[in-house]
């Protein structure tokens, strides 16, 4: 058998517990990849091991064998997240690619030997774009796009993307199977370069004016199979091995425009425009303001879009946005007018009294780990943690060693605040409270409207552990199984409350940094990205989860039965 074992990677070999950690108390890991159907072993897959905590494990990498097989040494205890990479295959279990890898948990002394890993051969799209008359179109930005739901609504992300080349082609690969969409965008400056040519439009009239000139058209983003309807256009399904081809002819049509005014522009000051798509969640247009105030954004295809306007040259940073929804004809008369951004500044205590500037330091250091995100009570108005326009408002902050914490030039709207980054991801803290003026805001949230809000915030690091076991309705354990607590009803717009786990091999699962509150677990055998954030989806299963009080501290153990896929759940009655 030939054996290709990297050791481990730095940020493990430096970690004191790892390196303290006897060589008889680590555990081996091995197994081997096959290729499905068929069970053929494949070789040259590179397997990866990524502690969950980096603090008392590390990151181990092997090569798989001619035989397919691999073996790990010399593992640091914990839970792990094993991942496999070989280009052109995607690893699957027996309902859908595990796109997310799978959780491990190595106990001392632990030899796992037999690990079964299945690969898939992946999908590929692959076409050509075209003109009107059959010319290739080089440039073009060709996606594969899949529906998921995204920060509380429906929304389009991409599964892969790819730019046409000169003769027109383009190959999307690494597909898994499924049900996709495929969109075409022109190139930015293709519009510029066919009105120079003079093949679209022709130039305008020297004097006078021209009363029943057409609408100038340009290329548009295109859904397959020819709309540019995002409603009207239709899926393909791939399924494993496929190269499905897709091709596109594009016609010049109408652009839509968007036309508008910045009202009330300080002296001296300048507006910029940005169109943000709801629909992907990516900023797609801009254009600069005319000295009047009025602007224009050409070349729309139909969508909702947010209309954001920033000012510069100001003496303090202004944004002004507005919601819209673009059909089939041109919008006109928008009207921003760019507000001033208020300052909200916390302080951040911790619920057992600890005086973070005390002597010892130690509350200091554990503020110092935080961080807090203001998020907008409309989900249409989600920003990204790292969103900075311009000098303007930033979601993600900082706390301070000294508990204070700061946002500069919050637009007006209702906010909650939640934590964020690190200290949410490892589950050592929650958010126990938050006041402004002496008013409970935890829940409901805030307005900001003037300067200055203030916020008295309280974290607490007595997180509710929920831990157990996942079994079948045969009462074998599932490995891999997606358990979520679902908050109450009244929270479930607060996407923070929510949390999911995978369980292990053996079908144990434990979910830390639970606030105190009342929630339904559910177990799914499999389950579509975060579609548990969809009422609609968790209306169907009403009756299958496990209600569940949580106290704050609290560590509370129970066993579920997971709720099979949909193509094994005959099979269980």
């Amino acid at each position: 058998m030939w054996l290709v074992v990297a050791a481990a990677t730095l940020s493990a070999q430096s970690s004191p517990s790892a390196v303290q950690t006897s060589t008889h108390s680590r555990a081996t890991l091995g197994g081997i990849v096959t290729k499905e159907p068929g069970s053929e072993p494949v070789k040259k897959a590179v397997i990866e091991l990524i502690a969950e905590s980096q603090t008392d494990g590390g990151n181990y990498t092997a090569l798989t064998g001619p035989d397919g097989s691999f073996q790990i040494e010399g593992i640091a205890p914990g839970r792990y997240h094993l991942f496999v990479e070989r280009p052109g295959y995607l690893e699957i279990d027996k309902h859908h690619p595990r796109t997310q890898g799978r959780v491990l948990t190595l106990n001392a002394g632990q030899e796992l030997k037999d690990l079964a890993i299945h690969l898939q051969a992946a999908a590929v799209v692959a076409g050509r774009v075209t003109d009107e008359d059959g010319d290739p179109l080089p440039d073009a930005q060709v996606a594969v796009l899949r529906q998921t739901f995204v920060s509380g609504r429906s929304q389009w992300e991409q599964a892969g993307a790819e730019r046409t080349n000169d003769l027109g082609e383009y190959r999307i690969a690494g597909l898994a199977a499924g049900s996709y969409y495929v969109s075409v965008t022109p190139p930015p400056d293709f519009k510029s370069l066919i009105e120079a040519t003079g093949k679209i439009s022709a130039p305008e009239p020297r004097s006078g004016t021209a009363p029943d000139k057409p609408a100038p058209t340009s290329y548009q983003t295109t859904f397959y199979p020819g709309t540019h309807e995002r409603g009207q256009a239709a899926p393909i399904q791939l399924h494993a091995g496929d190269e499905f081809p897709v091709n596109f002819s594009l016609t010049p049509s109408p652009t839509l425009i968007i036309r508008g005014s910045v009202i009330n522009l300080p002296p001296g000051a300048t507006a910029a425009i940005l169109l943000q798509s709801k629909d992907f969640s990516t900023v797609l247009n801009g254009t600069e303001v005319r000295k009047d105030g009025s602007f224009e954004i050409r070349d729309v295809s139909p969508g909702a879009y947010t209309v954001v306007a920033t000012l510069e040259n100001a003496a303090v940073p202004m944004m002004a946005r507005q919601s819209l929804q673009v059909t089939s004809s041109n919008v006109d008369g928008l009207r921003l007018a760019p507000q001033p951004g208020a300052t909200v500044r916390g302080r951040v205590r911790l619920s057992n009294n600890a005086n973070p500037s005390g002597p010892a330091g130690s509350a200091r250091r554990d503020l110092d780990q935080i961080f807090l995100a203001l998020r907008p009570a409309d989900a249409d108005d989600v920003l990204p943690d790292a969103f900075i326009l311009g000098d303007g408002f930033a979601t993600l902050a900082h706390v301070n060693g000294d508990g204070t914490v700061e946002w500069k030039n919050v637009p007006p709207g209702h906010y909650y605040v939640q934590l964020s980054g690190d200290a949410s991801g490892t589950g050592e803290w929650f958010l126990k409270s938050a006041t402004t003026g002496g008013f409970d805001i935890t829940d409901a949230g805030f307005t900001v409207s003037g300067s200055m809000t203030p916020l008295d915030l309280v974290v607490s690091a007595k997180v509710a552990i929920v831990e157990g076991t996942i079994g079948n309705h045969k009462g074998e354990p599932v490995a891999d199984a997606v358990v979520v607590a679902v908050p109450e009803a009244r929270l479930r717009s607060h996407l923070d409350r929510f949390h999911s786990v995978h369980s292990d091999q053996s079908g144990r699962f434990s979910l830390h940094g639970l606030p105190p509150g009342n929630y339904t677990l559910f177990a799914w055998e499999s389950i579509d990205g975060e579609a548990y954030y969809d009422p609609a989806f968790l209306k169907n299963y009403e009756g299958q989860g496990k209600a569940l009080q949580v106290n704050e501290g609290e560590r509370t153990s129970v066993q579920l039965e997971a709720i099979p896929a949909p193509d094994q759940a005959s099979e269980s009655q």
